[in-house]
Order: C-alpha cells, then structure tokens, then sequence
C-alpha cells in the first residue's frame, strides 16, 4: 500500500468506497509522486490521505496524519493567529462553496506555506463528501521575492550617483552662474547630459525586465540588415576613439532576409559588443553567417558571433551568464544586460549562446529566425 493512502483510521471513520480510495490510483498516479503536498479527508472530516510532499513540507509523518482529524493533522493558522479549519468551516459552512483560493498559512512553529482547499461535493450545494487539500513550499516565491527586491536595490543604487550629480551641478550652476566661465558650464552641462542619459537607460533597462518576466515584451518586425547594423555600431566605437583594426567584422553571403525588431537587435548588438570593447582584449570579431533557424517549420536563420581575444568568462561562470546580475568583472554596470540580450532574443524566436572563443576571450552567439511575414512566405 502506497506511504500515501491508508485505511488506519479511528472507530469513528467510515472507509469510502474503492473508488473513492483509488482515484488516484485508477489513473495511474501515485500520490507520493505528486510535487505539491496532497491531503485529503473523507466526509467525516478524517485524514485518508497524505503523501510524501505533505510530509517533506509540514514535517509530519503521514503515519501519525493519518486516520486523523483534518485540523489536529493540519494544524494550519492565518496570517493573524486564528486557526484556519475554524474559520472556514469546510463541512458545516455555506452549501454553496467550493473550496478556498491560494494563500499564505502558517504551521506550527511559524514555518509559512501556500495552501489551496478543494470541497467535493456529489451534488452541487450536497455535503462535502472529500477535503483536497494542495500544499506548497514558499522558497520558490521567496527567492522570487528576494530577487525583485535585489532588482529594485541595485537600480535605486545606480540611479542615486547620475541623479545626485544631476542635482548638485543644476544646483550649483542656478545659484552661481554667473561666477563660471562658458568652458566650465559648458563641462559641467555635459556631464548633466551624460548622466540623464545613464538614468534613461537605468529605466529601460527596468522596464525591459518587467516586460520580459511578465511575457509582454513587444516584437515589431521590419527587415533587418544585420551587416548593416554591425557596420554603424563599430563606426560608434571608431568615431569614440577605438582604433578601427580593433574590429573585424565577417559575412557570409549570402544571408537570409531578416525581418526582426531593428531597435531591439541594436540593444543586443550594443550589448555584445560593448561587452567584448570593455572587458575583453585585442580583435573583436563579429560574424554574420545564415544557418539552420532555430524555430521549426523555418528552414534558415541568421547568426551572429561576437568574439574577443581576453580572458574570457571562467568555466564555472558560464551558466550564470545570463542570469540577473551576473558580472564579469568590476568595472561597474548593472549586471542586467545579458538577462535582457537573452530575453530579447528568445522573443523573437531565436537562442544565445556563450562559450570559449577560438583566441580564448568569450564568445557570445545568437540566431534569430527570419521570421517573414505570413503574406511574404
């Protein structure tokens, strides 16, 4: 018999039926194979199942649970100390309920879990015939939690140097202009504009990452010249004073038509290849190549490999690339690029890459889909 279901029950209990014993098993499923922790009691409100989750989470035994009253083997409190089965009165409340939505309880010790309640009733407004009751662990949304919280300190903490700054010198320029030269306004606007634009793309970073995480980052597709995008970032870096044969840029041809979002593949292009520029070292190589496209039903795609001859990312580094807040060195910025380089992409249809480049620096490499419109294909 499973560690889940038992018979052992008090002289009060009534057995159910076999059927009401083996839903479970009927399809096939175990309950002690279930993720969630499952508890369920029968109609007199005893405890006839409770499987390996329910053990891991509340730290009771199913063979104590068992044949047990719901409440004294569930001992579950609300956020405000009142016992919960009182409370809700699951078999002698109102006929027309159907059980309680998800939220935080606490067991005895003040460990907290979430808990949905299911009422099963053999007639719409009958008696409950079974309680189910889902278990969860919180760690999930905790570090969830602790991870939005992480996001909104670290963006509050590189927004305060650009706006103190912003501050101090509009503040000083109202209250003294007419002690500085136009050299030393002139200096001190500059810098004023340098560090809104920091805080401008300090916001869209954030708003990047909530449209990512939310599933509602936007895709508008126009034809793309990848070769043609490259070629102006790295007249950019030239025209910023990086020495032209710092960059090779190669393509194959011939390429695919691209159809993709032009400003976000210039956010992800920015991204890698400033990544390469800062933290790596000699040639930075960009290639173009059409290869096999990564979404089915499309035959060709587009990628483009970014490489550097530095150091390169550790071994032990590689699968926190993309993560938030992974940085590869000190040299400052917000450790939220990669995570939205790889959100872009992966909206778009396409997949990212990191490894080792052939000169042993880094290697990042994305295909996008060429993704055409339906009326073009």
């Amino acid at each position: 018999m499973s560690v889940g279901m038992s018979s052992t029950r008090d002289a009060q209990a009534v057995p159910p039926t076999p059927r009401q014993a083996g839903d479970l098993a009927g399809l096939g499923i175990d309950p002690d194979d279930l993720p969630d922790g499952l508890v369920v009691a029968d109609e007199h409100g005893h405890v006839i199942c409770f499987n390996a989750a329910a053990q891991r989470i509340t730290a009771v035994p199913a063979a104590h649970a068992l044949g047990q009253r719901l409440e004294k083997a569930l001992p579950l409190e609300d956020l405000e100390g009142r016992r919960w089965w009182q409370l809700t009165d699951p078999y002698g409340g109102l006929a027309i309920r159907v059980g309680q939505p998800e939220r935080n309880l606490l067991l005895p010790g003040g460990r907290e879990v979430l808990v949905t309640v299911r009422y099963v009733r053999t007639e719409p407004t009958g008696p409950v015939r079974r309680v189910v009751v889902s278990i969860r662990d919180t760690e999930a949304r905790r570090r969830t939690e602790r991870s939005h919280a992480e996001l909104i300190a670290t963006v509050a903490h590189e927004l305060r140097s650009p706006l103190t700054s912003v501050k101090g010198f509009t503040a000083t320029l109202l209250a003294k202009w007419s002690r500085f030269t136009d050299d030393q306004k002139r200096l001190m606007l500059e810098t004023v504009d340098a560090d809104a634009d920091r805080v401008t793309r300090l916001i869209a970073e954030l708003l990047d990452i909530s449209r990512i995480d939310s599933g509602r980052l936007e895709v508008r597709r126009q034809p793309v010249d990848m070769g043609a995008a490259v070629g102006r970032h790295i007249q950019a870096y030239v025209a910023a004073g990086q020495p032209a044969d710092r960059f090779l840029l190669r393509l194959e041809q011939p390429l695919p038509a691209l159809w993709a979002d032009p400003d976000k593949v210039d956010q992800v292009l920015s991204n890698l290849i400033e990544n390469a520029v800062r933290h790596g070292e000699g040639t930075v190589t960009i290639d173009i190549t059409p290869t096999a496209s990564p979404r089915e039903g499309e035959d060709t795609g587009t990628s483009v490999t970014v490489s550097d001859e530095g150091a390169g990312i550790p071994e032990e580094s590689m699968n926190r690339v993309f993560t938030r807040f992974w940085r590869g060195s000190k040299r400052g910025g917000t450790g939220l690029g990669l995570y939205i380089v790889k959100g872009i992409v992966e909206a778009h249809g396409g997949t990212i890459t990191v490894g080792r480049a052939p000169g042993g620096g880094a290697e990042f490499r994305f295909t996008l889909p060429v993704a055409a419109p339906a009326y073009l294909a």
